[in-house]
């Protein structure tokens, strides 16, 4: 069976999120909005059937699964593990600015972090083991190279696509063709 659909929901916010902090390895709680958030996820996804559900390790992926009640169906998977910013990790853009000026995560491999070639074996590698309609749980740089994998493209094209804290985001088929069929959805109920 080939991937019917796969529906990304990134983690609620967390305290760097507000920041601005890039938050790779380091393992991070949601904030109080962050899990008011992950439950109102719950009413978007009810209604859906999955064939399988995939959550990050990281605690930030894995309450907001929960809280979205996924909890006791979802495999804890390293390949959805957020995008390791290696000496960029904690640094916001800004800072990394002053030390790199044209460097993101899409563009330039951070030092001594993953490099996008990295990267996209590992999204390859779950793209590879999943079928049928799919739910998961990650962060959102791993979720754009995910996409932008998925579309067909080059990890470097998950520049183009913006993921807000709590947003699901839905990829399928039309004629045959991958396809983004729902981009960034935040609910506001």
């Amino acid at each position: 069976m080939r991937i019917s659909s796969i529906t990304i929901v990134r983690h609620g916010e967390t305290p760097w999120t507000i920041t601005g902090q890039h938050t790779g390895k380091t393992d991070l709680d949601l904030t109080d909005l962050g899990r008011e958030q992950a439950k109102k996820l719950k009413t978007c996804l009810i209604d859906q059937r999955f064939d399988s559900v995939w959550t990050s390790p990281s605690k930030r992926a894995r309450e907001t699964c929960k809280l979205a009640g996924f909890s006791d169906i979802a495999t804890i998977v390293d390949e959805l593990a957020e995008w390791d910013y290696g000496d960029y990790e904690g640094k916001t853009s800004a800072q990394i600015c002053l030390i790199d000026p044209k460097w993101t995560i899409f563009t330039k491999d951070p030092p001594n972090g993953e490099t996008a070639e990295e990267i996209k074996s590992r999204v390859d590698r779950f793209l590879n083991k999943i079928s049928g309609n799919v739910l998961l749980f990650s962060s959102g740089h791993i979720s754009r190279a995910l996409t932008a994998r998925f579309l067909g493209f080059s990890v470097e094209y998950g520049k183009h696509l913006a993921l807000s804290p709590a947003s699901i985001s839905i990829l399928g088929y039309e004629h045959n063709q991958p396809v983004i069929k729902l981009w960034n959805c935040v609910s506001t109920s």
